[in-house]
This record gives structure tokens, C-alpha cells and sequence, in this order.
């Protein structure tokens, strides 16, 4: 069952086939084994890991159950989408949902379960990125509006996690209709949250340094960013975009 290994003795597989992940190395006898007996090794190692990726899970996808409270900023973000969606005419809730998935955990989560090395400091072999994708796919078809289909020739992966798929979708959709109904968040709020995370962080970052690669890209897009500036109502009586183009001049008159 287990392909011995020159160094170790053994060889460890656990949400992959042997073939499936690039360490593979040719004429290896585990790649000849029989489908059925890798399913059933990946299933019987997908149960000892289920309570970790439930929790995993859980946690991203709650107010509650968080251990800490939810960012304003997040509940911010998803009204200001949903105000977007009204201006617009948008009814159709896969849409909404679409947006959030794609501005916070398909852009965000996915790449820190992807990439654990970007947290903490750790090694990441090849056979632990080959496992931590089958857990960021099961996160993106959990975000996911379309119907989860499998068929036979569908892979083992996919097969791991098609029954806890419509499970994790019901709390993808708890988490979102829940912050919906959280009171909103006012600008004033979120300009002192936003002060305050600047104070708590100020010598984390190089501030003039992001400061630079904004100005790179609005420079870029000067033209287009104050069109669309000069025709949004909440920013002509802000007057942002004056306040971007004294911003813009002071950036060319440094440089």
C-alpha cells in the first residue's frame, strides 16, 4: 500500500494520488495501483482531517464563532457592494453573492490556505501545497452559485469533499446574509477605525513606499480616475477630485 522511500523508509500520501502531485517519479509502483484503494486511503485520511478543515471553515465563514469580532471593514465592503447593486438595478442575488466572494474570500482566504508560508514560518513541501490546493478548491466551489456536478471521470479531489459541499455553501450564504443584517457602518466609523489600524500598524509598513505604487498607478489611469470622479455625486461634493489632482501635483513636483 505504501511505496517505500530510499531516505525514510516510507512514503506519505494524503489528499492526492501518488500521480497527481509532481514529485512523481516514473515506473514508481504506486501510480499502478488500484483507483478504489487510493480513494479509499484518501477518504479514510480526509475523515482524520475533517474536524480541522470544518473549523478552518467555520471560523472564516461566521460572525460569531470567530473568536474575535467582525472587521468593520468587511461589513463596510459588502454594503457598499450592495449599494452599488441597488444603483444599478441588480436583483439578482447570485450577482451580490459573486461580488463578496470574489472581494474577500476568493481573493483573500483562498491565498493565505494556499500559501501558508506567507503567515507563519514554515517550509512548504511539495506534497503540502499538493494537499492545501484540494482544500482551497473545496473553499472556491463552496463560494460558488453553480451547481456542484461529478461524474465518474471527475477528480479524486472533487469526489473528497461532494457531499460537505452543499453544507459549506449553506454557511457561505449564513455569512453573508448575516452581515447584511448588521448595523450599518457610517464613513465617520470607518475613518476612526481606519485611523486607528494606521496607529496600532504605523511601523509595520513603509507607508511612502505604497504611497509611490499608488501614485504609479493612478498616474497611469489619470485621465480615467478623474472622469469617473468628476461624475460620481458623493465625490463631487467631497471634491476629491481636486484633492487628487493637488495629491498628483505635489507627487510629480518630488519627483
Amino acid at each position: 500500500m505504501i511505496t517505500p522511500d530510499q531516505e525514510t523508509g516510507t512514503k506519505l500520501w494524503h489528499l492526492v494520488k501518488n500521480h497527481e502531485h509532481s514529485d512523481q517519479r516514473e515506473g514508481d509502483r504506486g501510480s499502478k495501483m488500484v483507483s478504489e484503494i487510493y480513494l479509499t486511503r484518501l477518504l479514510a485520511t480526509k475523515g482524520t482531517l475533517q474536524k480541522f478543515v470544518d473549523d478552518l471553515f467555520e471560523t472564516v465563514f461566521s460572525t460569531a464563532h470567530r473568536g474575535s469580532a467582525l472587521p468593520l471593514a468587511i461589513k463596510y465592503m459588502f454594503d457598499f457592494l450592495d449599494e452599488q447593486a441597488d444603483k444599478r438595478s441588480i436583483t439578482d442575488p447570485d450577482v451580490r453573492h459573486t461580488w463578496k466572494s470574489n472581494c474577500l474570500p476568493l481573493r483573500f482566504w483562498v491565498n493565505v490556505i494556499k500559501n501558508p508560508q506567507f503567515v507563519f514560518d514554515i517550509h512548504k513541501s511539495s506534497i503540502t501545497d499538493a494537499c492545501l490546493s484540494v482544500v482551497a478548491q473545496t473553499f472556491m466551489d463552496s463560494c460558488s452559485t453553480s451547481e456542484h456536478r461529478l461524474g465518474k471521470d471527475s477528480p479524486s479531489n472533487k469526489l473528497l469533499y461532494a457531499k460537505d459541499i452543499p453544507n459549506y455553501k449553506s454557511w457561505v450564504e449564513r455569512y453573508y446574509r448575516d452581515i447584511s443584517k448588521m448595523p450599518s457602518i457610517s464613513d465617520q466609523d470607518m475613518d476612526a477605525y481606519l485611523v486607528e489600524q494606521s496607529r496600532l500598524h504605523g511601523n509595520e509598513f513603509n507607508t511612502l513606499s505604497a504611497l509611490n505604487e499608488l501614485y504609479f498607478y493612478i498616474n497611469k489611469y489619470k485621465e480615467e480616475i478623474l472622469t469617473a470622479l468628476d461624475r460620481d455625486g458623493y465625490c463631487r461634493k467631497h471634491k476629491l477630485r481636486h484633492k487628487l489632482d493637488q495629491a498628483i501635483n505635489l507627487m510629480s513636483g518630488s519627483s
